[in-house]
Order: structure tokens, then sequence, then C-alpha cells
């Protein structure tokens, strides 16, 4: 399973972005399931968010979702978290 994060906003505007391929994982199935829940509650379309809050969009497996700070799921938090500090 391949998971992209691409965060944008913020008070500097500045975007970051990070991918993990869960292949060969010793963890994948827990990847699965956080990113399974994380897109199951996203949206289709990007929310508003609020001033300086970061905007998200996860792509899991050429699925994209969007979300924003300070809506995000307890998912969509812990995997966002786990995808920018993990991944390249």
């Amino acid at each position: 399973m391949r998971i992209q994060v691409r965060r944008t906003g913020g008070f500097a505007g500045i975007e970051r972005h990070a991918e993990v391929n869960t292949s060969d994982r010793a963890d994948a199935q827990e990847w699965h399931t956080l990113a399974e829940q994380a897109v199951a509650a996203g949206r289709g379309t990007p929310p508003i968010g609020v001033p300086d809050g970061f905007s998200y969009q996860i792509t899991v497996d050429g699925k994209t979702v969007y979300c924003a700070d300070p809506r995000l799921t307890d998912e969509q938090r812990k995997l966002i978290s786990r995808v920018l500090k993990e991944g390249a």
C-alpha cells in the first residue's frame, strides 16, 4: 500500500509532502487499518479550514481525500503524523 500525505497552509504557508510504502513492512497491517479509517472519514473535496490552519490531502493507492485542522479524526491525525515523520 502506498500512502501519501500533502500538508498545506499554516502560518508560514510551507507545503510538506511525504510518502510511505507499506510493502515489506512488519507493521503493514496496522498501517492498512489506519489508512482505511482515515480515508473513510475524509472528504472528496477540500474543506474550508481555519485561518493559518493546515489542510491535508491523503492519497492511499490512488484514492485521494481531503481534511483540515481542527476537524481531523483521531485516525487521520495519527496517520498524517506517522507519514510525515517516517515518510520520504
